[in-house]
């Protein structure tokens, strides 16, 4: 009752979003569209002292990972707002773009981050088709609609195109982390190569600032009685009632796929 009183001081109040899962564009992991109203209302509501992003993220969609950090930030600077990320398991990749979108990020020892890469990898099914005597018709206008086509041989100038796409997405990656991390981050060589760092070692490349969780960094800067409101995505009424269970279990097996990527 005591907040309602006026003229009485009230507890400090943290937001806490939890960022878990893969970065995709189709609605089913995290995604900006999903996530602005759970951030603007983490931003706005209750006049907190601080926002705190609970972030186990494996990465995913370079646009969707620019777009949620970007709306991290503006409403950071909207409302004045420090932010603080707190990694579990992973924030690796997209979900490291993520933890770079706050001012500190602070981790377990065995938290896993960095991967500042950028991949892609699909099938080749030309000769399978073949096999089963099923001839594939594609007709196009422009030479390039059927680039990198599964059912057909790849060619030298698709690869190098393809290759040409992902250096200038590990530039724009690679930017975005040296403009939020500044001089924390080290001059090893390996840094932007794909490479993850687990706790201690990833403090010492500058690519975390330390080891810590998120209820006693919390406690520590704002006091013991400090409260924590939890924000996150409302699941539909018919995903709840497991009406679309066919589209979560594609999620789930894509999801799980991310995360075995590092060893979980």
């Amino acid at each position: 009752m005591k907040r309602f009183i006026p003229f009485m001081k009230s507890e400090p109040v943290v937001s806490v979003v939890r960022l878990q899962g893969a970065i995709t564009n189709g609605g089913r992991g995290l995604d900006d569209v999903s996530l602005a109203p759970v951030l603007e209302k983490a931003f706005t509501r209750g006049k907190p002292k601080a926002v705190a992003l609970q972030i186990n993220c494996p990465g995913g969609s370079p646009a969707q990972s620019s777009l949620i950090a970007a709306r991290i930030r503006r409403l950071a600077d909207e409302n004045d707002l420090p932010v603080v990320a707190f990694v579990e398991d992973v924030a690796a990749s997209g979900g490291y773009w993520l933890a770079c979108a706050a001012d500190e990020i602070f981790v377990d020892e065995s938290s896993m981050t960095g991967s500042i890469g950028v991949i892609t990898a699909g099938f080749g099914l030309d000769k399978a088709i073949g096999n089963y005597g099923i001839e594939r018709r594609v007709h196009t206008a422009g030479k390039s609609k059927s680039m990198l086509d599964p059912f057909k041989p790849e060619k030298e100038e698709d690869i190098t195109r393809l290759k040409g796409w992902l250096e200038e997405l590990h530039g724009i990656f690679i930017s975005y982390v040296k403009s939020r991390r500044g001089d924390k981050l080290s001059d090893n060589p390996d840094l932007f190569t794909g490479e993850v760092y687990f706790g201690r070692n990833a403090i010492k490349e500058g690519l975390v600032d330390g080891l810590g969780h998120l209820v006693p960094v919390m406690k520590d800067r704002f006091g013991e009685k400090v409260r924590f409101r939890k924000y996150g995505e409302k699941k539909s009424l018919l995903s709840r009632f497991g009406m679309s269970m066919m589209q979560d279990a594609v999620y789930l097996a894509e999801d799980r796929a991310a995360f075995a990527r590092f060893g979980l």
